[in-house]
C-alpha cells in the first residue's frame, strides 16, 4: 500500500501570497479552484477574513472575533478555476498592501447530508480529509452532524457560528473530549462538553446543547480535518524549554504549520513555507490577532517535520503541552515511503 494517497499536495492546499490594488484584483496561482480561503493582511493591522464556498462569496468570518458572518461586498467576489477575485475591501486588497491567503480544496458549494441527527450541507474532499459542514442547530444534548469525510474520522472539527456572535469552537481529539479551545482566544484549553464528551466517528460529530455549537435555530459553519499519511498532520508536542526545540514528526514536509498551547495562554502561531522560503522561519502571523505579520519567532521547517528554535513559552516551555496543524508540501523519496530520517 502507498504510504501517501497524495502525489501533489499543492492540489488541496496552497499558500498565496499577492499585493493590493485598491480595486478588483483577480488572485491566481494557487493552482485549484479554493474552497476554504483565509485571508490575512501582513503589513498592517487588519481583521483575519475566512470566505468558503458553502456559505457562498463575499460573506466573510473572522478567526480573531467572536462576531457573527459579515457580507463584504468589496471582499473576496469570486471563486475561480486557478484561485480567487478580491474587490477594494481593506482586509483584502488595500491599494500596495501585502497579503496571505491559505487555500484549501473541498467539494464545491456541497450539497444535503442526512447522516445525523441534524441534516447538513457539505463539501468534502476525502482524498485530502478536509469538509466544510453548515447547519442549523437543534438545542438538543446529543445531537449528530454529518461531516461527509465517510471513510475517516475528523481529528480536529472546528465550529462557528454564523447568525450570532459566539466563540470558535475547536475539538481536538489530542485534548481531552471535555474541554475545547477558542481560536479567536489565546486562553488555555477550556472545560466544557461542548462535544458531548464524545470523539467523532466516520460519519458524524456529536454536540452538546450549547449555544456555542448547537443553539436551536443559530447557522453555524463547521471545517473537520481528518490525517493523511504524507499530507496532513494533527497531534501534539511537549515542549523541552530549549532553544534546540522539541522535534515534531510529521512525516513531510510542512507547506504550512498552526501551533498553540493548550496547558497555558499563548499565541496561535501561523508560519509557511511561502513567507519564509529558508531556514529559519521568523515570519508569523496570529490567527487571534488582527495585528501585522511579526518576524520575531525562529521556526525550522525541516523535511519530516519541524522545530522552534526558541524557549519561548508561546512555543516551546519546558513541560507544557502544544498542539499542532501541519499541511504538507513533499515527501524525501517515493510515495511509498515515509520521511524518517531526523
Amino acid at each position: 500500500m502507498a504510504y501517501t494517497t497524495i502525489n501533489k499536495s499543492g492540489d488541496y492546499f496552497n499558500t498565496k501570497l499577492y499585493t493590493g490594488n485598491g480595486s478588483t484584483n483577480a488572485i491566481t496561482g494557487v493552482g485549484f479552484q479554493p474552497d476554504w480561503t483565509w485571508i490575512k493582511k501582513r503589513n498592517g493591522t487588519t481583521w483575519h477574513n475566512l470566505y468558503d464556498a458553502v456559505r457562498g462569496v463575499t460573506k466573510a468570518i473572522a478567526s480573531n472575533d467572536t462576531g457573527a458572518e459579515d457580507t463584504r461586498a468589496t471582499g473576496l467576489t469570486t471563486f475561480g478555476t486557478d484561485g480567487f477575485t478580491v474587490g477594494a475591501d481593506n482586509n483584502a486588497n488595500a491599494n500596495g498592501d501585502t497579503y496571505a491567503s491559505w487555500n484549501w480544496k473541498a467539494n464545491g458549494a456541497g450539497s444535503a447530508n442526512t447522516a445525523g441527527t441534524i441534516n447538513s450541507t457539505v463539501s468534502a474532499n476525502t482524498t485530502a480529509g478536509f469538509s466544510i459542514v453548515k447547519y442549523t442547530g437543534n438545542g438538543s444534548s446529543g445531537a449528530t452532524v454529518g461531516h461527509g469525510l465517510t471513510t475517516t474520522a475528523p481529528k480536529i472539527v472546528l465550529i462557528k457560528t454564523t447568525s450570532g456572535a459566539d466563540a470558535w469552537t475547536m475539538l481536538n481529539t489530542n485534548i481531552d473530549l471535555n474541554k475545547y479551545l477558542a481560536l479567536n482566544s489565546s486562553g488555555a484549553e477550556v472545560s466544557d462538553p461542548m462535544f458531548n464528551n464524545t470523539a467523532p466517528s466516520s460519519t458524524v460529530f456529536t454536540l452538546d446543547a450549547d449555544g456555542q455549537v448547537n443553539g436551536s435555530g443559530v447557522s453555524l459553519i463547521a471545517y473537520c480535518f481528518s490525517e493523511v499519511n504524507g499530507y496532513s498532520k494533527f497531534g501534539s508536542y511537549v515542549g523541552n524549554g530549549n532553544a534546540d526545540g522539541t522535534f515534531v514528526y510529521t512525516g513531510f514536509k510542512p507547506a504550512f504549520v498552526m501551533t498553540k498551547k493548550t496547558s497555558g495562554t499563548s499565541s496561535w502561531d501561523m508560519h509557511d513555507t511561502k513567507r519564509d522560503t529558508f531556514n529559519v522561519a521568523t515570519k508569523h502571523l496570529l490567527a487571534e490577532d488582527a495585528g501585522a505579520e511579526g518576524s520575531t519567532v525562529v521556526l525550522d521547517i525541516l523535511s519530516n517535520g519541524f522545530k522552534f528554535r526558541t524557549s519561548n513559552g508561546d512555543r516551546n516551555a519546558s513541560g507544557a503541552t502544544y498542539i499542532y496543524m501541519a499541511f504538507g508540501q513533499s515527501l524525501v523519496g517515493s510515495n511509498n515511503v515515509p520521511c524518517t530520517a531526523r
